[in-house]
């Protein structure tokens, strides 16, 4: 999957002037408050056009938010941060779906640091938002943060999102292993989010899906619980609804030390049309 970290805009995909191919999909999503937080700071959206005119210009939109803040601003965070991008992606002007994407997230970010500097209360709030489109046969991806999008093709699985945290940067220069990171004390240390820093720089991928593609999208208060592999044994077996189900029931039986929600998205069927 080819991954462009930016600030600008990025003209890759060519404009959708017509619906050339027709995407199926199935969605389910899962949350729980888990076993340790007082409240629920995930949020997780998805939106699936109802025309051939927006399926063809930005497709399904599928977003996952984790909130930080405490006092309910973390929650807020979230909520704000999905609602803004969600409505800046489908009226932005651009034809590119990664500048749209883009500035969707450069807009939720800036939206979030003026709800925080307005309200002293809120002082401190975040978000990680992971945001994935589908649209016609390419998938495109706004990341910021830990959240996670993980895809299973053919059996095998990858992670497309790089975690933003101050672990994965020490693992990715060689001072640390993997294995050490996962169990350092500051792994959780986010060094990228959503209405924490004036100039924010969000990664912007893309790719091409294929049919019986599945994209699951989480928080960490699954990660932090579950492991890739068990996620692909999941994903391999169960329908989306099952699969959502099943991984947070499994973060909660191993701790369910965060809020947990997952977003399965399976990719039925590409069809081309005339």
């Amino acid at each position: 999957m080819e991954d462009i970290t930016a600030d600008y805009a990025v003209e890759t995909i060519a404009p959708a002037a017509e619906l050339r191919v027709r995407l199926q999909v199935q969605v389910a999503q899962k949350t729980d408050m888990g076993r340790v937080r007082e409240n629920n700071e995930d949020k997780a959206e998805f939106y699936l056009p109802d025309t051939d005119a927006d399926a063809a210009r930005r497709g399904s939109v599928f977003i996952m938010c984790d909130g930080m803040g405490g006092h309910e601003a973390g929650q807020i965070a979230s909520e704000v941060a999905c609602k803004t991008w969600l409505d800046v992606y489908y009226a932005h002007p651009s034809e590119s779906v990664q500048t749209a994407a883009l500035q969707a997230t450069l807009a939720a970010n800036r939206f979030v640091l003026d709800r925080a500097r307005a309200n002293p209360q809120w002082k401190g709030m975040g978000t990680t938002l992971s945001a994935l489109a589908l649209v016609q046969d390419q998938a495109v991806i706004a990341h910021v943060g830990d959240s996670r999008i993980y895809r299973l093709r053919g059996g095998e699985i990858e992670m497309l999102t790089r975690d933003h945290t101050w672990v994965e940067e020490t693992v990715s220069q060689g001072i640390m292993s993997r294995e050490e990171a996962e169990r350092h004390p500051y792994k959780h240390v986010i060094l990228r989010a959503i209405g924490t820093q004036d100039a924010l720089e969000v990664d912007v991928l893309s790719d091409i899906v294929l049919p019986n593609d599945i994209y699951m999208l989480c928080s960490d208060g699954v990660t932090n619980h579950v492991s890739m592999e068990q996620i692909q044994e999941v994903l391999s077996q169960r329908g989306p609804s099952p699969a959502a189900g099943e991984l947070v029931r499994m973060a909660l039986a191993d701790g369910g030390s965060d809020n947990a929600t997952v977003l399965v998205v399976h990719v039925q069927g590409l069809e081309p049309l005339a």
